[in-house]
């Protein structure tokens, strides 16, 4: 039986070239967005291909949450990656800071891999692999801050990290490896056009670094080139 991976946010970007990624290695993809109308690439790349499953979910919306689970009852997942995630205004700066905005981040950023997985942790431990992999962000290392700005985005990410590490200490009894993962600077909406990584290749990485993993790796920040990052 094919491995299975689900990836939200995968309408664009790098959650787009993962599941590309996976499905060129005969993975079944489980594609998570929050409006499938508007994912045309998503549904190009799934037209035909049985093993490309696309699922509305909008990770912020506890009821398409618990819609996605009772979908996925009994369903092994080998993999569960948390990609969707909101940066915030550009202009995010001391001074300059919406708190609805940044509790709508922190929504996306933290609380929703941390509900996600809650209701789909049966089928990650019933699964070959038992991996959860959150997107983190070198901008969210506190030892790396050297440049200040985007207070939103950066706190969130600590967060997330301080969210997996957490998760991994709850889920390593059941066996789950839980790591979070820097991608670099990726040419994406949230990236920017001066990035110098394209999608594609941030997504190899990651896809390399995932299949590398062994439960000796949990509650470790990687990049997508291998290294360990601090905190």
């Amino acid at each position: 039986m094919a491995e299975t991976i689900l990836i939200t946010g995968a309408n664009r970007g790098i959650g787009l070239e993962l599941a590309r990624s996976f499905t060129a290695l005969g993975w079944q993809v489980l594609a998570c967005c929050r409006d499938l109308q508007q994912a045309t690439e998503l549904r190009q790349m799934a037209d035909g291909r049985p093993e490309v499953e696309l699922l509305h979910l909008d990770v912020a919306a506890s009821d398409q949450i618990v819609a996605v689970a009772g979908h996925l009852a009994g369903r092994p997942i080998d993999i569960l990656f948390h990609n969707a995630g909101l940066f915030g205004s550009r202009d995010q700066a001391f001074g300059n800071t919406d708190p609805e905005q940044w509790l709508e981040v922190f929504r996306v950023n933290v609380i929703a891999p941390q509900k996600l997985t809650e209701s789909l942790v049966e089928n990650v431990a019933c699964s070959g692999r038992k991996i959860v992999a959150i997107m983190g962000s070198q901008l969210g290392c506190i030892g790396d801050n050297s440049s200040g700005t985007w207070p939103i985005y950066r706190t969130s990410k600590a967060a997330a990290h301080m969210l997996m590490r957490t998760m991994a200490f709850d889920l390593k009894a059941r066996g789950i490896t839980v790591v979070a993962f820097h991608p670099g600077w990726v040419r994406t909406r949230m990236g920017g056009a001066e990035a110098p990584l394209e999608p594609a290749a941030a997504a190899a990485g990651l896809t390399r670094q995932l299949l590398g993993l062994s439960p000796a790796d949990t509650g470790s920040l990687i990049h997508m080139d291998g290294r360990r990052l601090g905190w």
